[in-house]
């Protein structure tokens, strides 16, 4: 069996987003990686918070209107809120917002960051490199080939269409051939720029086989929309067979006269 299958069609894509409930276009897409759940946890809680302090507030706003109306009150009361109890109710409710809401967030995703995004996989973890060139308006990918080296005339390269191993760690190095652009994987709950002269890093983990949806999540120009890839994820064994695969016909096609082929670069740890 052949692992070089064709991407989904626009119409196909399109059918299958038709078919998709109300709740499931409101819910964040099934995560498949190691640490998502960090990401779904900081968004859930101040999500969560938000909507207590919101009904908070429409509480005191409806609630006074009613209990204060001019009908229970015809005379009305003037007052400037410059109390010493309006102080400290309005400084309680203003620290408590900061501090459970903007303080919390920022102590918890600099937990996981420093504890889990920025401790990149080391070499001796073997993780999968693999470089990226966004451009207008497509994602490039590039797999080093039998030799272990990048830019060479064995390299994998695919034009918006990457395929992982599930269970083992993904490291990218990304750069950007024209504009601004950010290399978005939804269902991974991972995102990072892809910048003109400059390489940017990005790794997860993936841990389910399917299919899934690469997005630009910068507005780069007037078809930014086009610039939609396609991953598929294969157990360890499937992609060790797809890669043996892509590499045998790498050798073949690859033309060492076309410069176009040699976008790659030194990979640097």
């Amino acid at each position: 069996m052949s692992f070089f299958m064709p991407l989904l069609s626009a119409a196909a894509v399109d059918t299958a987003t038709k078919s998709m409930s109300l709740w499931e276009r409101m819910t964040p897409p099934e995560d498949i990686s190691v640490h998502g759940h960090l990401i779904d946890w900081l968004f859930a809680y101040t999500t969560y918070l938000n909507i207590f302090f919101f009904a908070l507030v429409c509480a005191g706003l409806f609630g006074f209107s009613f209990f204060y109306s001019a009908k229970r009150h015809p005379k009305a009361h003037y007052t400037y809120g410059n109390k010493k109890i309006h102080v400290i109710v309005a400084t309680i409710i203003g620290l408590s917002v900061f501090i459970g809401i903007d303080m919390n967030i920022t102590r918890m995703s600099n937990n996981d960051y420093i504890g889990v995004f920025a401790n990149w996989p080391k070499e001796d973890e073997n993780p999968l490199k693999v470089e990226v060139l966004a451009q207008q308006w497509a994602w490039n990918f590039r797999y080093a080939g039998k030799d272990g080296v990048f830019n060479t005339e064995d390299d994998v390269v695919y034009l918006n269409d990457l395929r992982l191993p599930v269970g083992r760690k993904v490291l990218f190095q990304i750069l950007s051939k024209d504009v601004i652009h950010s290399l978005y994987f939804p269902n991974a709950r991972r995102k990072v720029d892809a910048i003109p002269g400059r390489l940017t890093r990005l790794w997860f983990q993936p841990t389910k086989a399917g299919d899934w949806d690469i997005a630009c999540a910068e507005m780069c120009g007037t078809y930014h929309y086009r610039m939609k890839a396609h991953l598929t994820t294969y157990s360890e064994e499937d992609f060790k067979r797809w890669m043996d695969e892509a590499e045998e016909k790498a050798l073949s096609v690859n033309d060492p006269e076309n410069p176009e082929l040699f976008w790659g670069w030194r990979w640097d740890w």
